[in-house]
């Protein structure tokens, strides 16, 4: 079956950076594009970063532009997010996004979610 298994999180001071992993079986893993997102208390979920099926083209919330990286290993079926001069506001609890397909009715696979909290 699908799975989307994320690594663990943590507590990183202002400035810091951390890498995030999300390990992918069931499926495919070079097929599909993925989409990092994260959610705050009170705020809705956001996409962070997405790239595409073979890792050519990325696309960054402008929150986040310039300070996280979004790439993957598809030999590893691994996505990956590192994220860089982190802000206060970056805490949030992130997940790992594998889209559906419409056409072959595929549904969409979420990780766990991995908290990240930045202390100023």
């Amino acid at each position: 079956q699908v799975r989307l298994v994320q690594s663990e999180g943590g507590l990183v001071q202002s400035g810091g950076s951390l890498r995030l992993a999300c390990v992918a079986s069931g499926f495919t893993f070079s097929d599909y594009p993925m989409t990092w997102y994260r959610q705050s208390p009170g705020k809705e979920r956001e996409a962070v970063a997405d790239i595409s099926s073979a890792g050519s083209t990325v696309h960054y919330a402008d929150s986040v532009k310039g300070r996280f990286i979004i790439s993957r290993d598809n030999s590893k079926s691994t996505l990956y997010l590192q994220m860089n001069d982190l802000k206060p506001e970056d805490t949030a609890m992130y997940y790992c996004k594998r889209p559906g397909r419409q056409l072959s009715r595929e549904m969409e696979y979420w990780g766990q979610g991995t908290q990240v909290t930045v202390s100023s």
